[in-house]
């Protein structure tokens, strides 16, 4: 884990590469093309932190997290397509737990897609039943820190 390192973006590159991410992963890889806001002001929201995961300060990954204690929501979690499935979405969901714990959160929520059910469970999310899908088709996990 000491490869890894989950950092604000601090500079126009890191921004970028922070959109960049989200729009190719969560956006345009899953057919919504040309409706990515990297202006919604939810980013910019107190409470909101967003993240980008770095591997030997290579930036692979995103998050964002927001805090509202005790709770945090884990949002528009992504790993850039080219280095999936090497354990980074593992590492990023570790460092934010630790994140949402340094700021006094005891449960994590994150509304998911149907096809990362079964990752977030392997990393001990449990679907909450009382919130089955919401009108996107996600899947709201939680799990008790």
């Amino acid at each position: 884990m000491t490869d890894y390192k989950l950092v604000s973006p601090a500079d126009p590159t890191a921004w970028r590469s922070y959109h960049d991410i989200r729009r190719q992963v969560l956006f345009e890889g899953r057919g919504h093309v040309g409706v990515y806001n990297e202006n919604h002001p939810d980013e910019r929201a107190p409470g909101h932190h967003p993240k980008v995961l770095l591997f030997q300060d290579d930036l692979v990954g995103v998050i964002r997290i927001d805090i509202a204690a005790p709770h945090a929501i884990f949002r528009r979690v992504a790993i850039r397509a080219d280095v999936q499935r090497c354990g980074h979405g593992r590492a990023l969901l570790s460092l934010a737990e630790r994140f949402a714990a340094a700021h006094k959160c005891r449960q994590l929520l994150s509304y998911v897609a149907s096809d990362a059910v079964g990752f977030y469970q392997r990393c001990g999310f449990a679907v909450d039943l009382s919130h089955i899908a919401n009108d996107e088709g996600a899947v709201l996990m939680q799990k008790s820190l």
